[in-house]
């Protein structure tokens, strides 16, 4: 990577956090996305300075699009999209449709996330396998992490504006959410 980094920006998908890095040469009209490090696009000699530029993001292949304007004269501001939505859109819509967790387990570290729409259960970028079940209660999502039994309990809250409550227990005891 070059000093020509004018945006960066970081990305909470189910499968991981990614660190998105644009580079714009402005001479050159060079264009160069980095993901997490790792050059995943390259445009040399571009004549036109503004635009976009769409890739994907993940091992879901969610569409992330950067967009070049021009504000005045060599000025440029940098605006990054995921699936159509402004990045903090999307970072709010996300927060109301999944819950993560983050703990450690015989010292390594697991970033365990729900899609609540769907059910996924995903850990460390995997998609696991799980098993759910109905209870007097709500819900119940069975998976494993290593050799602990992990369980994700959906209750209700009891309030019509709280909705469903959901918990991760790992061997019996109770995770704190994440704030991502």
């Amino acid at each position: 990577m070059s000093g020509d980094i004018v945006g960066a920006w970081d990305v909470s998908l189910s499968d991981g956090i990614y660190r998105i890095e644009f580079e714009h040469g402005t001479t050159t009209g060079k264009r160069v996305i980095y993901i997490n490090g790792k050059e995943v696009l390259r445009r040399d000699w571009m004549f036109k300075l503004v635009g976009k530029e769409t890739f994907p993001v993940g091992s879901t292949d969610t569409k992330a699009t950067i967009s070049i304007e021009a504000i005045t004269g060599f000025s440029y501001e940098y605006t990054l999209e995921i699936n159509g939505k402004s990045l903090q859109t999307f970072l709010d819509n996300r927060t109301k449709m999944s819950k993560t967790w983050v703990l450690k387990l015989g010292g390594a570290d697991y970033r365990i996330v729900l899609e609540k729409d769907t059910m996924d259960v995903w850990c460390n970028g995997q998609k696991m396998e799980t098993m759910g079940e109905f209870t007097e209660n709500g819900s119940e999502t069975h998976f494993a992490v290593e050799n602990h039994e992990c369980c994700i309990k959906a209750s209700s809250s009891g309030r019509k504006r709280n909705g469903i409550v959901h918990s991760l227990l790992v061997d019996g005891l109770r995770i704190e959410e994440a704030i991502e």
